[in-house]
């Protein structure tokens, strides 16, 4: 992350969020074959950030034209060039006048996922989830070096969701251990087998709405350390609640709490406000609290409210 980076002072596209997913793997794993897929099957306009744009290799079919560093494509989606930064190349997304349904970042081979996923909450979006691509032939590869087997593994352990290339490329045996390790490495994240011969219709575009694998939703907060004064509890919400319900339940924390100071609370409720229900994000910070609707592509779930509390000075 450029340290000279500033986030925008206003948010673009009046507030609305757009998911994005980074897709990460190995050099050779398959990453760029994965995203063709999901450019040519995207029924919605998507935006796709590369370190190369003429690396994708994009169908010709596909493009309409180009402008500086963005491909235009037929079917409504854009491919832009990494700029070298990202934060210049989200600043070239936010600069469109329409938000994309989703924004695809391609990662470099040698990319960490968890050093870039913190991109996933800068101004105009919010992070769906880590996508990693693998090859079969490179997991079961014995031969690679020490460092080489160590990213690897860091890449899977990552992810939210694991594309397994190549399958067909390796025999029986070694496409069964590929999956007994990946199943091994990220025990929590789904598979996708998305070599030519085990490929399903539509497989690939499943990592573009992965949102709940991920502990990422709007409450998820750092638990507290052994010495902290700090303390982080879940509180279940009911069903619909209305602004009224919601100041009621803020005010009552501090009872409810037996005299804490409340310093956070955050979560996603089912907000009635005159019409149909629609989620909304309600945050507390000191005794300012903020309900937000969410936007409807914005595909987040009810959640608990987390609410960090602090003890009284001196006491534990």
């Amino acid at each position: 992350m450029a340290a000279t980076y500033q986030e925008p002072e206003f948010l673009p596209w009046e507030g609305r969020r757009t998911p994005v997913t980074f897709v990460g793997g190995y050099l050779g794993a398959g990453k760029t074959t994965a995203i063709n897929e999901v450019l040519a099957a995207a029924e919605h306009p998507i935006a796709v950030i590369v370190n190369d744009a003429g690396a994708i290799n994009i169908d010709a079919a596909l493009i309409r034209g180009c402008d500086g560093d963005s491909i235009e494509l037929t079917n409504g989606c854009v491919c832009c060039t990494s700029l070298d930064e990202m934060g210049a190349a989200l600043d070239l997304i936010r600069s469109r006048p329409h938000p994309p349904d989703h924004l695809v970042v391609e990662l470099s081979g040698v990319a960490e996922p968890n050093e870039v996923v913190p991109w996933g909450s800068s101004a105009g979006f919010f992070l769906d989830g880590v996508v990693t691509v693998v090859a079969a032939d490179q997991l079961v590869d014995d031969g690679l070096p020490r460092w080489v087997r160590l990213h690897l593994e860091a890449q899977i352990e990552a992810a939210d969701l694991l594309v397994l290339m190549k399958t067909d490329l390796v025999d029986a045996a070694a496409a069964d251990a590929a999956w007994s390790r990946l199943r091994s490495l990220a025990p929590g994240s789904p598979i996708i087998d998305g070599s030519v011969a085990g490929r399903d219709p539509g497989a690939l575009g499943r990592f573009l709405a992965i949102g709940g694998h991920r502990n990422r939703d709007a409450s998820g907060v750092p638990g507290p350390s052994l010495f902290d004064l700090h303390e982080t509890h879940a509180l279940p919400l009911r069903g619909e609640m209305t602004r009224v319900d919601i100041e009621a339940l803020v005010a009552d924390l501090p009872q409810r709490f037996h005299g804490r100071t409340v310093a956070r609370a955050k979560g996603i409720v089912e907000l009635v406000d005159g019409g149909t229900p629609r989620l909304a994000l309600v945050q507390l910070v000191g005794s300012r609290l903020e309900i937000t609707p969410l936007f409807d592509n914005e595909h987040q779930r009810p959640t608990d409210l987390v609410v960090i509390t602090v003890s009284p000075a001196g006491q534990p």
